[in-house]
């Protein structure tokens, strides 16, 4: 029978290029522990532990921070989704530049030439300009305005390469996952529910900075046009409506026990 390989903190800290300092600190946030102690409590790293150790850099060099990452992993994102995503993203980004390119080398090529650039042209590279998925951002603009709608933006330009992971990697696996925890009879005050509840919420907050009125708004697009959101024209607006009043019942449930909480301990402080 094969041993498992292991290895001390020293040993993995300059096999990754990272400190000891570094290691010992993601161990005491709870981000990356070793499965194993010596019998003298030294650390021991498993190759499950490398696995995840993986994960934390790929997801750190999306620009995601230590708390997000360790939300990531402990919901369970597929690591190979991941990098089939991303690597979808840059090959997307990389075509649409090219695209670009070309189109301004063309006009660059009319002007220089002291030709005006055919309108069509010029449209071409307006629409490459803009990046953003267009059904999805007509979408968007029947329930928000124009405010709104740059808030959003500036907010993701802010988050950098990590936007893209939380919108189309992340969020989409939280909703999968609430899917099957409703579709498999799982009550919605059911804790495992209310933690994917809870990281949805975090990820408004971080593209709309908190607005309320921006968060009921895209909650809106959602309800009304889930396929042109999520990018699924085969999401059934009957699933996404059951679905929506599930986790609102989850939400529901964690703001009535906060409120109850803050209520006991004020009748203890008094």
């Amino acid at each position: 029978m094969s041993i498992d390989q292991t290895w001390k903190v020293g040993a993995l800290a300059e096999a990754s290029g990272l400190t000891v300092r570094t290691l010992h600190h993601w161990d005491r946030i709870g981000l990356l522990g070793p499965s194993r102690r010596t019998a003298a409590g030294h650390r021991e790293y498993t190759e499950q532990d490398v696995v995840r150790l993986y994960q934390v850099l790929a997801l750190r060099r999306l620009g995601l921070g230590l708390e997000t990452i360790a939300t990531c992993l402990d919901v369970g994102v597929d690591p190979v989704r991941l990098v089939n995503e991303h690597l979808a993203a840059v090959e997307a980004s990389i075509a649409s530049l090219e695209a670009l390119r070309h189109r301004l080398a063309h006009i660059q090529g009319e002007l220089a030439s002291d030709r005006a650039p055919e309108i069509s042209t010029l449209i071409g590279a307006l629409g490459t300009m803009g990046g953003a998925d267009p059904e999805r951002e007509q979408a968007l603009r029947r329930h928000l305005d124009d405010d709104q709608i740059q808030t959003l933006h500036d907010r993701a330009a802010a988050l950098g390469p990590g936007a893209h992971y939380l919108l189309e990697v992340e969020w989409p696996e939280l909703y999968r996952r609430a899917e099957a925890l409703r579709t498999a009879g799982v009550e919605p005050t059911s804790p495992r529910v209310r933690k994917l509840v809870a990281r949805m919420d975090e990820l408004s907050s971080l593209f709309n900075g908190g607005d309320s009125g921006i968060s009921a708004a895209v909650r809106s697009a959602w309800r009304h046009e889930p396929a042109a959101l999520s990018g699924d024209p085969t999401v059934p607006a009957d699933a996404w409506h059951d679905l929506t009043a599930y986790l609102d019942q989850a939400r529901a449930h964690t703001h009535s026990t906060a409120r109850h909480g803050r209520t006991t301990a004020y009748r203890v402080i008094q």
